[in-house]
C-alpha cells in the first residue's frame, strides 16, 4: 500500500490524479498540498484524504515535511500560466521554484519515487521560454537524485479547464474531432487529461515496485502514446 503526496490537484490534470488516487486500492493514504481546497474533497473517504490548503506557499514545504508517514511517492502537477503570473518572469519563478523547492524537500524527507507531469518538448536548451523552464524543471529534480524518478511529457491536454483559453478550446476541438474519426490522428500529440492522470498513477506505483523498463531504472521519461497504453494497464 503507498502512501502519496500531490501538489497541483486542482487542475485540469491533477484533480483527475487526485480522483485516481482516491479510487485505487493500492494507495492507501493521499496528502494534497494546494491554494484551495480540490473539488472532490467534500466526497473523499477522509480516512484516506488530507488536505492541507494556503495560499502561501512558503508554507508547503514545512507541511510537506511534516508528513508522517513519509509519502513514498510525490506527484507534482502543479503548473501555472504566463498570464495568472504576470509574466514570463514570474511564472518562472512560481512554477521551477516551487516544483524544485518541494522536490527537494521530499527527496530530504525520504520520498523515493518522483512523478512529473511536463510537457511535451521540454528542453533546458530551447530558444522557445516555456520549453526552457519544463526542461529546467525536468533536470534540476533529475538532479536531486530520487530513488526512480518518472517524467511524463503530453502534449496537448485536452479535457475541460475552470479558466479560459480560447486558442486552446479551439485547438482541443479539432483533437476531439480527430480521436473520434480514428485514435491514431491524435493520440501522438493531444492526450486526455484523465488518460494522462491514470498513466501517472500507474506509473508512480511501478516505479514504488521496481517494475520499470530497463535502461530507465532511475529515470523514467513517458510521452505521446506510451502515456495512453500506460493508462490502460
Amino acid at each position: 500500500m503507498a502512501n502519496v503526496a500531490l501538489i497541483g490537484s486542482t487542475g485540469m490534470v491533477g484533480s483527475h490524479i487526485l480522483s485516481s488516487l482516491l479510487s485505487n486500492p493500492a494507495v492507501s493514504r493521499v496528502d494534497t498540498i494546494s491554494r484551495r481546497t480540490p473539488n472532490v474533497a467534500g466526497e473523499a473517504p477522509q480516512s484516506k484524504l488530507t488536505t492541507f490548503v494556503s495560499g502561501d506557499t512558503a508554507t508547503w514545504g514545512a507541511q510537506l515535511q511534516a508528513l508522517a508517514p513519509t509519502p513514498g511517492i510525490f506527484i507534482s502537477s502543479f503548473a501555472t500560466t504566463r498570464g495568472a503570473a504576470g509574466g514570463f518572469d514570474n511564472q518562472y519563478k512560481i512554477e521551477h521554484g516551487l516544483n524544485v523547492e518541494l522536490a527537494r524537500v521530499a527527496k530530504e524527507a525520504g520520498t523515493k519515487v518522483y512523478v512529473l507531469i511536463s510537457a511535451s518538448g521540454a528542453n533546458k536548451a530551447s530558444n522557445i521560454p516555456y520549453s526552457r523552464m519544463k526542461g529546467e524543471i525536468e533536470e534540476d529534480v533529475k538532479a536531486l537524485g530520487f530513488e526512480r524518478t518518472v517524467i511524463l511529457r503530453p502534449g496537448l491536454i485536452t479535457g475541460t479547464r475552470e479558466e479560459s483559453r480560447p486558442l486552446e478550446a479551439g485547438i482541443r476541438f479539432i483533437a476531439g474531432w480527430a480521436g473520434k474519426l480514428h485514435s491514431g490522428l491524435k493520440n501522438g500529440w493531444a492526450q486526455d487529461a484523465d488518460v494522462i492522470a491514470k498513466a501517472a498513477v500507474n506509473a508512480g506505483l511501478k516505479a514504488l515496485e521496481g517494475d520499470v523498463p530497463s535502461g530507465k531504472e532511475q529515470v523514467w521519461s513517458i510521452d505521446g502514446s506510451e502515456i495512453i497504453a500506460l493508462a490502460k494497464e
